[in-house]
């Protein structure tokens, strides 16, 4: 069995240890190293954020070396607080919002796919506060803080196996663990690998449970993050953790993607697969959730009972949704959650019901005061602090259905679930990070395409259907893979019956705009309908300012005038009161206030 340490830093040899310093970068034919900005450049697979643990520097600082190991009797370390001022000195401006660290990346490379023991080791001098551990693609190990002249060893398990990356179509090779500290001075005095035998944790899903990789200067708030790559926290050192789970999947692309043939290609006899899917399905006509939707769950279940595994269902993740006409809170998932529950009593398989609890958690909180927990802007993929919440209400979910369970493997699952490492808070003031005017030149590669760049013949009339469509898209809402019928003039198969329908569940259309079931698709809009539709949509965002008077008081509809003023409160009706509220729009002119309402 394979068996490695390592010795950081420039104590003394240690026998049967490899002694590797500050200066000692990753390259596969020497088989170990810390991974920076410089061997990342040089090497295309370091590129590649699942190759090189997860972490990718902010694309207006990619050319610069930010990481910057140094060494001392206590191990390899980085001053990130040192250099974070270096590069805030350097654009002349500080960045907002919560303190930000650069990790501190491991990389070594083992001899084959499967699971290992992995025992770091940390001595420091100065006291460690807010220590973040992650191995692999950045799952969550450990957090904690360690004091001045204090020791932390702590052993987990780590799966290595190969992936299909973002973005690629083949399967890439990964025979290499990695290991990655944050923190003010992340530090790392040693490390034991070695090759060990037990039962792994498959998780098949989503963008809302997958490993998302982190930006550094690093700050949790501003990260994406998928639950599957927090379970780790509440999972003891007799189970692994093997995330297949990838954006925009669905039951049935995991496996027509290649995802599940990873899956397949590691299992044994004794291990498990977590399945959440329903947020993509419910995006496509064939993948309803009593269709298709409910046949792959049934077809992923048998095939675990023919290779010896335990499946498990997951409800999906509730998201930040709201209706905007004020309602209440608008449960867009609950469907695929009663499916997939439904599934679970038919085959006898364990479903945790993180639907529930993460909608209660949301309900509880109110859509400002769940918005910390979610990416800035998004209302439905978490941040660190949001996935760490969900992973722990995904492990209460295992002790609450599995420790009483006739199967013997899955009571010991529940039996290796821990409490993690108490709550993790959001910071009071979260912000995503802005590119000083320094490098105003450096364009993002991934395209940062704006909202309507696409908008095709902008001059032309802007219809209701066109008009609705544009709001969910400001909104980030999709349209769905279903049409109910509930207006007699929008036909199922027409282009817009989707945005229709998305636009009637969340709220947007309002009742004054309907007439005997007739929502008059091809329509012209006026600028006072627009603002209807675009504030019920603000609202399921945003809290909308009120306002006692505006200079637009009389001179719209009085059914209007709750949306009229909202408009005017976030300013997209001039101060001065000269808007036309008759005014019949073109699509560029919608696309104008679309972008104006920030949302």
């Amino acid at each position: 069995m394979f068996r490695r340490k390592f010795r950081f830093g420039v104590n003394p040899a240690v026998p049967y240890a490899v002694s590797a310093g500050c200066s000692d970068l990753y390259e596969p034919g020497k088989g170990y190293g810390f991974v920076t900005e410089k061997n990342k450049r040089q090497q295309e697979l370091l590129q590649i954020s699942e190759l090189n643990a997860g972490w990718d520097a902010l694309y207006w600082l990619g050319g610069q070396d930010i990481s910057l190991p140094e060494q001392d009797s206590s191990g390899v370390f980085l001053d990130s607080d040192r250099e974070l001022f270096a590069l805030e000195k350097k654009a002349g401006e500080r960045m907002e919002g919560e303190k930000r660290r650069i990790p501190l990346c491991f990389k070594t490379n083992v001899p084959r796919h499967g699971n290992y023991r992995v025992t770091l080791v940390i001595e420091t001098p100065g006291r460690m506060d807010d220590v973040l551990i992650f191995t692999g693609r950045r799952r969550l190990e450990w957090r904690g803080s360690i004091p001045a002249g204090g020791r932390l060893s702590h052993t987990m398990i780590v799966n290595v196996c190969d992936i299909v990356p973002r973005g690629k179509e083949q399967l890439y090779e990964d025979l290499t663990l990695d290991l990655s500290v944050v923190a003010d001075k992340p530090r790392m005095t040693s490390l034991l690998v070695e090759e060990v035998s037990c039962p792994t944790v498959y998780i098949a899903g989503d963008s809302t449970v997958t490993d998302q990789s982190g930006l550094y200067p690093y700050a949790p708030g501003t990260t994406y993050c998928g639950w599957g790559q927090m379970l780790t926290a509440y999972l003891d050192d007799r189970v692994s953790v093997s995330n297949h789970a990838h954006s925009g999947l669905t039951t049935e692309s995991f496996r027509s993607e290649g995802h599940y043939a990873v899956v397949d290609q590691g299992r044994r006899p004794g291990d498990y697969l977590l399945i959440q899917f329903g947020h993509n399905d419910q995006k496509i006509d064939s993948l309803k959730a009593r269709e298709g939707y409910r046949e792959n769950l049934l077809r992923y279940i048998s095939e675990c009972m023919e290779k010896q595994n335990f499946p498990i269902l997951v409800t999906p993740v509730a998201r930040n949704s709201w209706k905007g006409n004020g309602e209440g809170y608008n449960d867009l998932l609950d469907e695929y959650a009663r499916v997939c529950q439904e599934v679970g009593e038919q085959t006898g398989t364990p479903v945790l019901d993180l639907h529930r609890l993460s909608m209660e958690f949301i309900k509880e909180k109110g859509l400002e005061g769940a918005k910390p927990y979610f990416y800035p802007g998004d209302f439905t993929h978490s941040n660190d602090y949001g996935a760490y919440l969900m992973a722990n209400f995904v492990a209460k979910e295992l002790v609450r259905v599995c420790r009483n369970s006739k199967v013997p493997s899955y009571r010991f699952l529940a039996g290796c679930v821990t409490e993690g490492f108490g709550a993790w808070e959001p910071a009071e003031k979260i912000c995503l990070p802005k590119k000083p005017a320094l490098y105003e030149e450096i364009q993002d590669p991934s395209g940062g395409a704006e909202l309507f760049s696409d908008l095709e013949h902008p001059e032309e009339p802007l219809r209701r259907a066109d008009a609705l469509d544009m709001i969910i898209r400001t909104a980030r809402f999709f349209p769905t893979n279903v049409y109910n019928d509930m207006y007699d003039d929008v036909a199922g198969h027409e282009w817009y019956a989707g945005a229709v329908e998305c636009a009637y569940q969340n709220g947007i259309i309002p009742p004054q705009l309907v007439s005997e079931k007739h929502i008059y698709p091809e329509r012209q809009v006026t600028l006072e309908e627009f603002l209807m539709f675009a504030m019920n949509g603000y609202q399921s965002r945003k809290q909308l300012p009120r306002t006692d008077q505006s200079p637009y008081d009389g001179k719209c509809h009085d059914y209007a005038r709750p949306y009229v003023d909202g408009a005017f409160a976030i300013g997209l009706l001039p101060a001065d009161g000269s808007a036309d509220l008759s005014h019949r729009m073109d699509r560029g002119e919608a696309a104008a206030l679309c972008k104006a309402m920030n949302i």
